[in-house]
């Protein structure tokens, strides 16, 4: 068959496409840890991620969880953090640490041929750091330099108060980083956190990639042998969010500053919500993509920032949407009017089809690429599995774009974009 390459081939519709989620395959090791795989042979390439309950939800003291988190890769009663780095580097390897307000995680990246050479230098970091009292004196003056210089930063400061006007300073979600609170870091309260929290009942393995035949083995060789760091239950207290009184808000920080920081936020229904998916289709099409009508007045129209965002958080506890800019100086209050102004559009006028079609078909392009490799599916399936969820999550959310109607928008639009819910910031 001759291919005619003046005529173009048929479009079809993201719409059309069935999305599915490839399954994980689960063990279980010897001492109870479950291990999620998600296999593929396309390239001899392993991610592999421990994911644990320290984030800091459970710190007793403020930056806790974080400091136990990054310092445990900073030595071993064996090897220094210089050594680690050196043997991770040599295999031509990653290994990076996050932490978020409920899991700690460390992920290792590397070849297939060095997964087994690797599996020793990780057992040392996840199960015998030693939290050096050089590495952490060092941690703390790094940290000091760093938050001196982001104070500077209008949109730095704008982050940490919209946070502590939406949860409450003292709630996880609204705790922000001080100098005082790095100061009183010491290595003890760091040993204990670790292990409380990095034990092998809290543990749970997500492996993506193509793997040696024995790297079941293997795993249960480092990880599964014996109860490391003995039992620990861990249980999530239910803290109360403190939001602020007053919702108006005007900060100075540099007398002559040219640019500000704009924060428009207010709380939100979470994951769990039923409404969930469909606020997440009505923020795309407000701030949530590059063709979105923030973007489309603010940015293209008015000229007065080079992007704009609305972002739908999704905490455990609570969700909440948060509208993020930078402008100048003199147009942050006329920013201000034009985002409510977008908003009473949202609420009196019902998204044209053609609109709704152009979201129906990123939405569901961004899915596919998300799909796209073992590595994004076991992203996908890591979080599910830690927010107790299942494959049902994933096709609910598919549904609800396919189908969901501008009826549905403008009534989502009324109940949830009211100027008087919103906390308004703008820092300069």
């Amino acid at each position: 068959m001759t291919l005619n390459r003046s005529q173009a081939p048929a479009f079809k519709d993201a719409v059309d496409f069935e999305l599915t989620l490839k399954p994980y395959e689960k063990y279980t090791l010897d001492n109870g840890i479950p291990v999620y795989v998600v296999p593929s042979k396309e390239q001899d390439t392993i991610q592999m991620e421990l994911v644990f309950p320290g984030g800091s939800w459970f710190e007793t003291q403020g930056q806790q969880a974080f400091a136990t988190n990054y310092l445990m890769k900073n030595g071993s009663s064996k090897h220094t953090a210089l050594d680690i780095n050196e043997n991770i580097e040599y295999y031509g390897a990653y290994l990076n640490r996050s932490l978020h307000h409920e899991h700690g995680t460390y992920s290792l990246h590397c070849m297939t041929k060095h997964f087994a050479d690797l599996m020793p230098i990780l057992q040392e970091v996840i199960l015998d750091p030693v939290f050096p009292e050089d590495e952490l004196v060092i941690f703390k003056q790094i940290m000091k330099q760093r938050l001196a210089v982001s104070l500077q930063k209008c949109d730095f400061l704008a982050n940490r108060y919209i946070d502590q006007y939406l949860f409450g300073s003292f709630h996880p979600y609204g705790r922000v980083s001080s100098v005082e609170a790095y100061d009183a870091l010491q290595s003890e309260t760091l040993k204990a956190f670790y292990k409380q929290h990095y034990t092998y009942n809290n543990c749970k393995i997500f492996l993506a990639g193509n793997f040696p035949a024995n790297f079941i083995a293997l795993l249960n060789e480092f990880f599964g042998a014996d109860q490391w760091n003995g039992k620990s239950e861990i249980v999530r207290k239910d803290l109360p969010i403190q939001p602020a009184q007053e919702k108006l808000y005007r900060v100075v920080n540099d007398e002559n500053g040219v640019q500000g920081a704009v924060r428009i936020a207010r709380p939100m229904p979470n994951r769990y919500h039923p409404d969930f998916f469909k606020i997440r289709f009505m923020n795309t099409i407000f701030g949530g993509y590059f063709g979105s009508r923030l973007m489309s007045n603010i940015r293209e129209d008015k000229g007065y920032t080079y992007g704009i965002h609305s972002q739908v958080y999704n905490f455990r506890q609570i969700g909440a949407l948060n509208i993020s800019t930078e402008a100048g100086r003199d147009v942050c209050e006329a920013t201000i009017t034009e985002v409510y102004h977008e908003m009473e559009r949202m609420k009196t006028e019902l998204v044209p089809e053609d609109e709704l079609s152009l979201v129906r078909n990123y939405m569901l392009g961004l899915t596919l690429g998300d799909l796209d490799g073992a590595f994004q599916v076991i992203q996908r399936w890591k979080n599910l599995i830690l927010n107790d969820l299942d494959e049902n999550y994933f096709y609910k959310n598919i549904e609800v774009i396919k189908n969901i109607t501008a009826e549905e928008i403008q009534q989502l639009a009324q109940q949830y974009l009211n100027k008087t819910d919103f906390y308004e910031l703008i820092v300069v």
